[in-house]
C-alpha cells in the first residue's frame, strides 16, 4: 500500500505540471468525437445519453502501445491483463472475458482461447478510436455485453487513388510487430488490404515451480513467463457505392499464430511435447440502404437499413515436438492411449460461428429516434478431445426495439428491450433505461440494465486434463442454468475550460454467475477418475449471485500542446457459493479482483517547423494486490513509461520509448498467479511510412466522406 500510495501522489503532481504548464485557452476537442457504441445511433460524446469512454487518435498515436492489452491497460484503469498461451485474461470491472462484448467495427470478435479472447486478432496499428460502454448492454448487444463492451473502430482510408503504409517496431526480447496496408479509392470502388505480423522471443521471470502444488522441489524449471510466439493475419475489405443512398460490402481474413513451448525435464511438471497452433478464418458480407433524400451530409441523422452477415472459424491444435502416447477419442469417448510423433498436429476444437443481424434506424415524430432489429447467432464446436460427444450446437434468435427520446430537452430518455429464445434455455426479455440531463457543462447519467447469458457449449460439455503441477480435471455442467444480472449506474461529468472531469459509480448483481469450482474428487465420474487418478477436479456451477460494485474517476486536462490526465478505479466484489464438500454456503471473491487500479499521463506535443513535430509522454500504470480464490493471489505493481514520437513532414514518423522504467519484475514462480507478467526494462522503436498518389479531396468531398464514415460504425 505504501508504493501505491506513493504512486498516487506521483500521478497528482504530474497532473499538476500539465495543467499549469500551459495557460493558453484551446477547447479539447475531444468531447466533439462522435460516438455510436452506447446506443447503436450516432451522438457527440458530450450529448451521448449512455456514459462512453472514448480513446482517440491522438491518444493511440501518442501512446503508441504494441497491443490492444497494452493501450487498454495503460490508458483506462478499468482493465487488467493477464497474459498466458491461451492469450489475455481480461477484466473489465470486476467481470472476466466472456462478460464482456468485444467488437471491431460495430461486429463481433470470435476468437475464443478457452474463454479468453486472443485480442492478436486485433491490429493495433489500424485503430482509429476506442469506444468503451460499461454495464449490461444485452438489450441492444445480446449475449456476453453483462460488464460492458469495446468497440475496435478501425481506420477509414478515404483518400481517392492510391495509399500505402507501412509501420515497422522493434522491441527487447526480439519483439517485432509489422503492419502494411494498402488502399485503392476510385470512384464507387473501394478496398483496403492489411496485412499484420506479431513475433516474441518470450522470457522467464523464474525458474522455479510453485512447491506447494507439487512433491518436486524444482528450481531450474524451462517453463517460461511468457512463451516464443508467432502469429500473422491478412485481410480485405471491398465496399461499392452502387447509389447515393445504397452501399455494399464483403471482407474476409485468415490468421495463424503458434505458441513455441520449451519441453522440460521432470515428468508431470514442466513435460511440454507440443506446441500451440490457431487457425481462424472469417467471411462477411453486408450493406446499408438509406431511406429518402440523397444527401450525404444527412446520413447521421437519415433513416437507413443495414444487413451484416458474418460466418467466422477458430480452430485450435496441438503441434507435437516429441513422441508422446496421449489418449485416443472417437466421437469424444477415450477409446485408447494413441501415440503421436514430431509434427503430428491433433485437433483441440474447432469453433465456427454465424451471425446474421438485420437492423433499422428511423426518425419518428416528436424527437424520437427508433432502431429496431433482429439477430441470429449459430455456434458449431467440434471438439473430439474435450467435448462429451465429440460435437455441439447452439443457435439463439433475438427481436429488439430501442427509441431515443429528446422532446424532454434537457432531459434525454433511451429506452431498448430485447427477446431473446435460446434452443436450450426458452426466451428472456431484457430492459434498458438510460437517462441523461443537460446542465450548462453538466452532464448527469443514469442507467438500469438487465444482462442475459446462456451457457456456453463449453461450460455445457467440455471435459478435459490440464496437466502441470499435477493433473487436474475440468469438467462441463449441462445442468447449468443462464445467467442473468441487474446493473445500475450513475455518473456525473462537467466541463470547465480545458478540463473534463467524470465520476461514475455502479453495481452489478449477477444472478447464476458461472464459474470454475473446486468439487469432491467422489462427485466426479469414475470412469475419468479411474482413467486420470487427478489430484484436483473443478467443474463449471452456478454461484447463487455475484456483485461487483465500485467508483471510476477521471480527470483529463487538455491545451494546444499540454495534456494531463489520469484515472482511478475502486472495485469490491462479494459473491456466495454453496460448497458442496462442507455443504455450507460460503462468500467468495470473483476472481482477478483488485480494489484499486490506476493510470496517469502527461504529454506535450510542439511542432519547431512544418516539417518536424515532437511528442513526449509520461504513463504510468498501478494496481494493489489482485485475489484468487486457488494458487495465490497476484502482487500489487507500479509500471512507468516514457515514449516519444517524431513526425517528419507528412509521411514519415519515427517512434521510440521506454517501457517500465523502474525495471520491476515479479517473479512470482509458476503454477501461481502473477500480478504481471512485464520482464522488466523494455525498449522499443517503430518507422512509419506513408505514401499516397491520387486525387486531393474537396472540402466538400471530405465532408461527405466524414458523415458516411461516422455511420459505418
Amino acid at each position: 500500500m505504501m508504493k501505491l500510495r506513493q504512486g498516487l501522489a506521483f500521478c497528482l503532481w504530474l497532473l499538476a505540471v500539465g495543467a499549469w504548464a500551459q495557460t493558453d485557452v484551446w477547447r479539447a476537442d475531444s468531447l466533439q468525437e462522435v460516438v455510436v457504441t452506447g446506443t447503436g445511433t450516432q451522438h457527440l460524446l458530450k450529448d451521448a445519453p449512455v456514459q462512453t469512454e472514448v480513446i482517440s487518435q491522438r491518444q493511440l498515436q501518442q501512446y503508441a502501445g504494441k497491443s490492444i492489452e497494452d493501450i487498454l491497460s495503460g490508458l483506462t484503469a478499468s482493465f487488467d491483463f493477464s497474459e498466458s498461451d491461451m492469450s489475455s485474461r481480461l477484466q473489465m470491472n470486476g467481470l472476466g472475458n466472456s462478460y464482456v462484448l468485444i467488437l471491431i467495427n460495430g461486429r463481433r470478435l470470435h476468437g475464443d482461447n478457452g474463454g479468453e479472447n486472443d485480442l492478436s486478432l486485433i491490429d493495433p496499428n489500424n485503430i482509429e478510436k476506442i469506444e468503451i460502454v460499461k454495464g449490461a448492454s444485452s438489450a441492444l448487444y445480446g449475449s456476453d455485453a453483462i460488464a460492458g463492451v469495446i468497440n475496435i473502430i478501425t481506420k477509414k482510408h478515404k483518400e481517392q487513388g492510391l495509399m500505402l503504409e507501412n509501420t515497422t517496431r522493434f522491441g527487447s526480447y526480439g519483439d517485432i510487430r509489422q503492419h502494411n496496408g494498402l488502399a485503392l479509392n476510385y470512384g464507387k470502388f473501394s478496398s483496403y488490404t492489411n496485412f499484420q505480423l506479431q513475433h516474441s522471443d518470450g522470457w522467464q521471470n523464474t525458474s522455479e515451480e510453485a512447491i506447494s502444488q507439487t512433491e518436486y522441489h524444482i528450481t531450474d524449471s524451462r517453463n517460461k513467463t511468457v512463451n516464443r510466439h508467432t502469429n500473422w493475419q491478412v485481410s480485405e475489405h471491398l465496399t461499392y457505392q452502387f447509389s447515393p443512398n445504397i452501399e455494399v460490402y464483403a471482407d474476409g481474413s485468415i490468421y495463424w499464430k503458434r505458441i513455441y513451448r520449451p519441453c522440460g525435464h521432470h515428468p508431470g511438471v514442466d513435460v511440454k511435447t507440443y506446441d500451440l497452433q490457431y487457425d481462424n478464418a472469417s467471411i462477411s458480407a453486408g450493406g446499408k440502404w438509406y431511406l429518402g433524400g440523397s444527401k450525404k451530409e444527412d446520413r447521421g441523422t437519415r433513416d437507413v437499413i443495414t444487413l451484416d452477415v458474418d460466418w467466422k472459424k477458430h480452430a485450435y491444435n496441438y503441434v507435437y515436438t516429441d513422441t508422446t502416447l496421449t489418449d485416443g477419442y472417437v466421437n469424444g469417448r477415450f477409446t485408447n492411449y494413441f501415440p503421436y510423433f514430431p509434427g503430428d498436429k491433433e485437433l483441440q476444437s474447432d469453433h465456427r460461428l454465424t451471425n446474421v443481424s438485420l437492423k433499422g434506424v428511423f426518425t419518428l415524430p416528436y424527437e424520437q429516434r427508433l432502431s429496431a432489429g433482429f439477430d441470429y447467432r449459430y455456434d458449431w464446436l467440434k471438439a473430439p478431445m474435450r467435448v462429451t460427444s465429440g460435437k455441439a450446437t447452439d443457435n439463439t434468435e433475438a427481436l429488439y426495439v430501442q427509441d431515443e427520446l429528446a422532446l424532454l430537452n434537457p432531459l434525454h430518455i433511451t429506452a431498448g428491450l430485447r427477446l431473446t429464445r435460446n434452443e436450450g434455455f426458452g426466451f428472456r426479455l431484457t430492459p434498458k433505461v438510460s437517462a441523461m440531463l443537460k446542465l450548462g457543462d453538466l452532464r448527469l447519467r443514469a442507467t438500469w440494465s438487465q444482462g442475459y447469458k446462456t451457457p456456453t457449449t463449453k461450460e455445457l460439455h467440455y471435459q478435459y486434463i490440464k496437466n502441470m503441477n499435477g493433473v487436474y480435471l475440468y469438467l462441463g455442467n449441462t445442468d447449468l442454468k443462464a445467467q442473468h444480472s441487474n446493473y445500475f449506474g450513475m455518473s456525473a461529468e462537467y466541463t470547465i475550460g480545458n478540463l473534463t472531469m467524470t465520476v461514475a459509480s455502479y453495481y452489478n448483481k449477477v444472478n447464476d454467475m458461472i464459474t470454475l469450482v473446486t468439487i469432491p474428487t467422489k462427485d466426479a465420474p469414475g470412469e475419468l477418475i479411474t482413467q486420470y487418478d487427478p489430484i484436483r477436479v473443478r467443474q463449471y456451477q452456478n454461484m447463487e449471485d455475484a456483485k461487483t460494485y465500485g467508483v471510476d474517476v477521471t480527470v483529463r486536462y487538455q491545451t494546444k500542446e499540454w495534456t494531463a490526465g489520469g484515472s482511478y478505479s475502486y472495485l469490491d466484489t462479494k459473491a456466495h457459493q454453496y460448497d458442496s464438500e462442507d455443504e455450507t454456503m460460503k462468500e467468495v471473491i470473483i476472481d482477478g479482483m483488485a480494489h484499486h487500479k490506476a493510470n496517469v499521463y502527461v504529454t506535450w506535443n510542439h511542432d519547431f517547423s512544418r516539417y518536424y513535430h515532437l511528442g513526449i509522454g509520461i504513463y504510468g500504470r498501478m494496481s494493489s494486490k489482485r485475489y484468487y480464490q486457488i494458487d495465490g493471489d497476484g502482487k500489487g505493481y507500479q509500471l512507468w513509461r516514457l515514449s516519444t514520437s517524431h513526425q517528419f513532414g507528412k509521411n514519415y514518423r519515427l517512434e521510440a520509448g521506454i517501457d517500465n522504467i523502474f525495471n520491476y519484475v515479479d517473479r512470482t514462480p509458476h503454477g501461481l498467479h502473477l500480478g504481471t507478467t512485464t520482464p522488466g526494462t523494455t525498449v522499443y522503436a517503430s518507422l512509419v511510412i506513408r505514401f499516397n498518389k491520387g486525387k486531393k479531396l474537396t472540402n466538400k468531398y471530405k465532408s461527405n466522406l466524414n458523415s458516411r464514415d461516422n455511420e459505418e460504425n
